[in-house]
């Protein structure tokens, strides 16, 4: 089935098996936080990329996956939940040791947004606390273009960007749609996303590079499980 063909236009449709925890374990809360959903997610999205390589797979069977891990706000640690109040914050939670994909937590102060940007990968955005509106571009003529209404997310909600559908688009904005609270949204890119050269856009089509990084130097320790195996 092609996720371009799904029930909701713009979100991504059931088709994965739920995420549990590995059998015989109890999940055991760590500082309060059920991070056995970020393990697992983990587990089975790079088991998916091993068995079903092909993007069009990979968006439909891996929005699944996103959408059951973004209806659980439980799971994610404090301090990769934090706002800044100058900018929009982007905390890596995973990097495969392929760059096959990585997992990135974005973290949307009241009314910060992106400037218009590009991936040059495919990409999901599962919607975890608050909301944002995204808004999709396309060049015509050189110049810069809407391509229909902004889409907005709520919790649970999953989106798809990809260079490679027309569909989909890779160009958009994307940005809090509350001025008064908080809003985080959970990415899986297919690279090392802080590493990628991409651009964002001018109102006039031009381009500026931009390599964006994370803000964050540590990573949170979803493989201790001396907890469960007591």
């Amino acid at each position: 089935m092609s996720v371009l063909n799904i029930a909701t236009p713009g979100t991504i449709a059931a088709a994965a098996p739920a995420l549990r925890a590995q059998p015989g374990q109890q999940p055991s809360p760590v500082n309060g936080k059920n991070l056995w959903r970020l393990r697992s997610f983990i587990t089975d999205f790079a088991d998916l990329l091993s068995t079903a390589p092909v993007e069009e797979t990979i968006l439909y069977v891996g929005g699944d996956l996103l959408r059951q891990l973004v209806a659980h706000d439980d799971w994610l640690p404090d301090e990769f939940a934090q706002p800044d109040p100058q900018r929009y914050r982007q905390y890596l939670l995973h990097a495969d040791s392929a760059q096959r994909f990585s997992i990135v937590s974005f973290v949307w102060g009241p009314g910060q947004r992106t400037p218009v940007h590009d991936h040059t990968v495919w990409g999901l955005i599962g919607m975890l606390r608050g909301a944002e509106h995204a808004q999709s571009y396309v060049l015509a003529g050189g110049a810069l273009e809407q391509s229909g209404a902004p889409v907005l997310l709520k919790p649970g909600a999953v989106e798809a960007v990809s260079p490679n559908s027309a569909e989909l688009h890779d160009v958009h904005q994307v940005s809090n749609a509350y001025d008064d609270r908080v809003s985080i949204s959970i990415h899986v890119y297919g690279a090392n996303i802080g590493a990628v050269r991409r651009s964002v856009y001018q109102p006039d089509g031009q381009r500026k590079l931009f390599i964006s990084g994370y803000s964050n130097s540590t990573l949170p320790n979803i493989w201790d499980l001396s907890a469960e195996q007591q």
